[in-house]
């Protein structure tokens, strides 16, 4: 998407349809809110440019931690959406990355 695309706000609906209809499609069980919406996504956004690697990593955790902290598995490595995947693969990640849950606080 160009830095100057005027279409953020439609483009991030999009793939956030998309996501969910591919979730369903595949059997994910996604819970509705009071507003009989599903609650996979927050009701907001915001742009955030990365300005750095402290910053990209605290923003990939942030995503990798999320279906643990909304109940989804109990390890990170066993939401199978997960890019976590991507990073165990490559090395980049151990396999009992976030596994232990000392006291379900997930640092935001």
């Amino acid at each position: 998407m160009p830095p100057d695309d005027r279409g953020y706000a439609r483009q991030l609906r999009l793939i956030k349809a998309r996501f969910t209809q591919h979730l369903l499609h595949e059997g994910v069980n996604i819970g509705k809110d009071d507003r009989r919406e599903y609650k996979l996504w927050q009701k907001r956004y915001w742009e955030h440019t990365i300005r750095h690697d402290p910053d990209f990593d605290a923003h990939v955790n942030y995503v990798l931690i999320n279906a643990v902290k909304n109940g989804y598995v109990t390890r990170a490595i066993d939401w199978p959406h997960s890019t976590i995947h991507w990073y165990i693969k490559r090395g980049m990640l151990p396999m009992d990355w976030a596994c232990a849950q000392d006291d379900g606080e997930f640092g935001e």
